[in-house]
């Protein structure tokens, strides 16, 4: 089956607050690959909202959690990392796919257990469908959990997408 490389496989419409595990856990997902900026924290804050904090805590629970962030500062995304014990990747350059063979290598699962999740159709989607990843495409948080309802950069993504043919006519 072809698949278009800017088309998510899951689009639910959710932040990642309020993203059931359950469709993931049933599809056979052992590992998640979660984007920093915009889709765990809402803004340059570091301290990780309560209800982020509170899914991811339950996430790592039943699932192998990696941090990839495309952020410059190791510092920063270590401190991200540091609150919820997981392991890390900063200025990891997505959609270029040497920084996420690096972490999948370092896996024992196949492609087909990894979810890419993030808020970046131009990033995450189009970085986890080339590597044969799962890709959930969320929207970005407010501190409270809620979607930011003024996203610019995701509807201009979508847009373009559409316009490459992709994401439902």
């Amino acid at each position: 089956m072809h698949r278009h490389w800017l088309i998510p496989d899951w689009d639910p419409g959710l932040t990642l607050a309020h993203l059931p595990l359950e469709p993931l856990l049933g599809r056979g997902i052992k590992v998640l690959l979660l984007d920093v900026d915009r889709t765990l924290l809402p803004g340059r804050d570091v301290q990780l909202p309560a209800p982020m904090r509170r899914w991811a805590e339950h996430a790592s629970r039943l699932l192998h959690i990696h941090l990839i962030s495309n952020n410059p500062s190791r510092q920063r995304i270590q401190a991200v990392a540091e609150q919820l014990n997981v392991t890390y990747t900063s200025s990891a350059s997505k959609p270029r796919s040497g920084a996420i063979r690096r972490v999948i290598g370092k896996l024992p699962n196949a492609p087909a257990e990894i979810a890419m999740v993030g808020d970046r159709v131009f990033t995450d989607v189009l970085a986890g469908n080339r590597l044969g990843l799962y890709t959930v495409l969320v929207r970005p948080p407010r501190p409270d959990g809620t979607p930011c309802s003024h996203d610019r950069v995701q509807r201009l993504e979508r847009n373009l997408a559409r316009f490459f043919g992709a994401m439902g006519q």
